[in-house]
């Protein structure tokens, strides 16, 4: 696929205005000279289906946030391995009039796990805080962490079974985050929490010695849950790292070049 397969480019969610994607995406756009803009895209659950209809007409591509990943993947004509496993969409585009769809996100998140651990952990109990489209992608990728185990915990136990039931490496649910943690040796923040206040997913305080943690949330500045990990002497990181590298990877998907990593480093950190 080229730049001149593509109609245009856009970011699909509720919220979005948020998103630093459209920042980043653009500037490698403009750095790669591909004559396209990203655009950031609200559009409401109701109104889904007629707005991917309407870009499937348009030749349109573009990534997926909250809360659509789900939704957009039982669309796709076509799904990567990756994106069926997660049952979830973050990329997607046209292929011969057909609606694609890849994940991203899993190659992404596990990036930002060696960057936050230094390695891929062996026999790790990993606590993953959430079971929505971001906690799938995560058990995606930690399922095939060597001898790890997931713990599960969600504030509707309903969605953590049917996510516990779709991948074997969870084998236990707990009803609250503080039983959840610990005895972990990863803990995941894959909820919302933290994304537009100071706000924590579970107080730091109660997490064992020397655990992980990873925020799948970035805000500007760290979220308070990373910074409160750091001062404790935990080794933190917030989502930027897995923004960041699942866009690259979206953008190596659309245009079939590499990524201009480092300007989309640079605008993303910017104040």
């Amino acid at each position: 696929m080229t730049a001149h397969d593509i109609g245009t480019l856009v970011l699909l969610g509720h919220p979005v205005r948020h998103s630093i994607s459209p920042a980043f995406q653009n500037a490698a756009l403009r750095v790669a000279g591909i004559p396209l803009t990203y655009e950031a895209v609200d559009v409401e659950p109701g109104a889904l289906g007629d707005r991917v209809r309407a870009l499937v007409a348009q030749r349109g591509a573009g990534n997926v946030t909250i809360p659509h990943k789900a939704a957009v993947a039982e669309m796709c004509d076509m799904l990567t391995p990756v994106a069926e496993r997660a049952g979830a969409a973050n990329t997607f585009w046209v292929q011969q009039g057909a609606l694609a769809g890849d994940n991203t996100d899993v190659a992404g998140f596990d990036h930002l796990a060696r960057r936050v651990l230094g390695s891929v952990p062996l026999g790790a109990r990993v606590a993953v805080l959430g079971a929505g489209g971001a906690a799938a992608a995560v058990c995606t990728a930690v399922e095939r962490w060597p001898g790890a185990r997931v713990t599960l915990c969600n504030r509707t136990p309903q969605r953590a079974e049917a996510l516990a039931a779709r991948f074997p490496v969870v084998d236990r649910i707990a009803a609250r985050a503080a039983d959840a943690v610990q005895d972990s040796t990863v803990v995941i923040n894959a909820t919302p929490v933290g994304m537009v206040d100071d706000a924590v997913p579970v107080d730091v305080a109660l997490l064992p010695a020397a655990v992980g943690v990873i925020d799948l949330v970035h805000r500007a500045g760290e979220t308070k849950w990373v910074r409160d990990a750091k001062a404790r002497g935990l080794r933190a990181g917030d989502g930027l790292a897995m923004l960041i590298e699942q866009g690259a990877l979206a953008f190596e998907r659309w245009f079939g070049i590499e990524a201009p990593r480092d300007v989309m480093w640079e605008v993303a950190c910017k104040p």
